[in-house]
């Protein structure tokens, strides 16, 4: 089975993630959200942390028995709090899913200082973060899992993107960088690489169609990956195989074949900021 696509179980085969603890962080909207939704109904003790106080209180609610505790994954005592929040109520976490990010889009030279901070601070530091606050007490067990949502964008740089196609890349070398350091550890590390997801971090564009996610699909891929660990997996098999295409082509002709898909245009020219305007303002309240 490739590294790059998600295995797909038995019908009947048991679930293994019952009955383990998982923390996922930016967990009350999107992808992090169907995330802990999809492993709290396989069976999972689940754990997820938000900087948003009312998604926070609403997701408690909706995914019971899921807890829901604040989180903002930039903040040491924040996050510190978070982990010992989740180890009392639930036990030792077994999972950490970094999955906690923003996606801010346009010309490189119109976004502030004060955001391109923030990309890095919650995109790449708040991964480190929770790694680093996270690993002594999976080496201490001698076993767990650390799982970082990257981006295809890490590898496939998309113009109206800059920020954040560096902060996935740095996400991705990050996580490889750890599994060689600790792979005598007991400790796993994986990335996980969706393509363009359908939540709101896209909301105002024109993503390409044959190119889209689903949060569920992105679930679907962790939930695999957490029964079976490995390094990668790429969400959907499609982008996959079109990213991977684009590595092996000329640089031109891949080049070209992303203009013709619109991919060039739809983070640059053709937002609607409109309908961007509730996730915009948001970015800038936290």
């Amino acid at each position: 089975m490739s590294d790059n696509h998600p295995p797909v179980p038995p019908q009947n085969a048991a679930r293994p993630t019952t009955g383990k603890v998982v923390a996922v962080t930016g967990g009350a909207r999107g992808i992090g959200r169907a995330i802990a939704q999809r492993l709290a109904r396989s069976g999972a003790r689940v754990a997820v942390g938000d900087i948003d106080r009312n998604a926070i209180t609403q997701a408690g609610a909706e995914l019971a028995p899921a807890i829901a505790l604040q989180l903002d994954v930039t903040d040491p005592t924040s996050f510190a709090a978070f982990l010992d929040g989740v180890e009392s109520d639930l036990g030792p976490i077994d999972v950490l899913i970094n999955n906690a990010g923003i996606m801010p889009i346009g010309r490189f030279t119109e976004e502030s200082d004060e955001i391109t901070r923030r990309i890095l601070d919650i995109n790449v530091y708040g991964v480190m973060l929770g790694t680093k606050l996270t690993l002594p007490r999976m080496l201490h067990r001698g076993h767990g899992h650390i799982v970082n949502i990257a981006s295809l964008a890490g590898e496939n740089p998309t113009p109206g993107m800059a920020a954040y196609c560096a902060s996935k890349q740095a996400v991705l070398g990050f996580t490889e960088a750890m599994r060689l350091e600790y792979r005598e550890s007991g400790i796993r590390f994986s990335a996980v690489l969706p393509t363009f997801t359908r939540t709101e971090l896209i909301a105002g564009t024109r993503a390409p169609l044959g190119l889209l996610a689903e949060p569920e699909d992105v679930a679907a891929a962790v939930a695999a990956l957490i029964a079976r660990p490995r390094r990668r997996v790429t969400v959907t098999r499609a982008a996959g195989i079109l990213a991977t295409f684009n590595k092996l082509t000329p640089r031109p002709l891949g080049e070209y074949i992303a203009r013709r898909l619109g991919v060039h245009s739809t983070f640059v020219d053709h937002v609607d900021r409109d309908a961007r305007r509730a996730y915009d303002n948001r970015l800038n309240q936290h």
